[in-house]
């Protein structure tokens, strides 16, 4: 779980420090004028990049609640950072720039995935409270996460549906004060 929030925290932290480390390492390592100045143009990209998949990855409801990524997450960043991190000591001009941008356009579209998923089985669990609701009149016994009825001995019974009932009215029963 430390990894995994670590990860949490440095996917934000890295949007400033990856593309920076680019410009650093273009300027130690003893490349021309020009290649630190595309190094410049490549770091705002990557920044941008990089803030889209921590935003996107951010966005997942149980991402935010565990204040943790998944471990598939972890595994994505952590190709993607080292590439990165690997591409600042580099002076010449090999094959890895673009490795750099196919494992980050990768991580995009799976973060994208995984954002879709997530929604999705959300989707289905809202699909599943709602048709019984609308079949019972009531949540169902497990509820729903984060419902706040559940099946706890000594909690209220749900009102019962009565089917035959008009559905063009409501009844609601009242307790007197005496009871």
């Amino acid at each position: 779980m430390f990894v995994r929030r670590l990860f949490y925290y440095w996917q934000f932290i890295a949007v400033v420090v990856l593309p920076a480390w680019l410009l650093v390492g273009a300027s130690v390592f003893g490349v021309s004028g020009w290649m630190v100045l595309g190094s410049f143009f490549g770091g705002v990209l990557l920044g941008i990049g990089l803030l889209m998949v921590a935003l996107l990855i951010y966005a997942r409801k149980d991402v935010r609640a565990a204040r943790a990524v998944s471990w598939a997450d972890v595994g994505v960043l952590t190709l993607w950072h080292a590439l990165i991190v690997a591409l600042g000591f580099t002076a010449s001009s090999s094959g890895l720039p673009v490795l750099v941008v196919v494992v980050g356009l990768a991580a995009f579209w799976f973060v994208i995935w995984e954002f879709y998923s997530a929604a999705r089985a959300r989707m289905r669990e809202m699909l599943v409270v709602i048709e019984e609701t609308a079949r019972f009149g009531t949540v169902p016994a497990g509820g729903v996460q984060g419902s706040p009825q559940g099946s706890a001995p000594g909690a209220p019974k749900p009102p019962r549906f009565d089917s035959t009932a008009d559905p063009a009215v409501i009844v609601i029963h009242e307790k007197s004060a005496e009871q």
